[in-house]
């Protein structure tokens, strides 16, 4: 972590984004041009914090997040997709899946930056 940042001035939280494109049939791509996914992940413990996602129902939000609120933001991979299979059957399940992989980068590129100090 930077030593010009006071230690009580750093976050507790660390706030991720991941961005992926779903069918162009489908109405979250004719309104918002890719779906986003938003993570605040807990900066000790990788726990995700609070979820919110582009959407054109409540319902996909709300769903989404009692899948991931509470969950080690890094291990959500290991089973998201065997999860989404069985149980979601919106048209956009690869590109949460996406999404997730895109935000999951993102989270260990602030990781790596915040082991080196730098």
């Amino acid at each position: 972590m930077d030593s010009s940042i006071p230690s009580d001035k750093i976050p507790i939280s660390l706030y991720i984004i991941g961005e992926a494109r779903t069918n162009a049939d489908n109405a979250i791509t004719r309104i918002y041009g890719s779906f986003y996914m938003a993570f605040e992940v807990d900066r000790k413990t990788e726990l995700v914090r609070s979820f919110n996602c582009t959407h054109t129902l409540a319902l996909t939000e709300e769903y989404l997040s009692r899948l991931f609120l509470g969950k080690k933001f890094s291990e959500i991979g290991s089973w998201l997709d065997p999860i989404l299979l069985q149980s979601y059957g919106g048209s956009s399940r690869r590109a949460i899946v996406s999404a997730y992989h895109d935000a999951l980068k993102r989270f260990r590129s602030l990781s790596e930056y915040e082991s080196k100090g730098t």
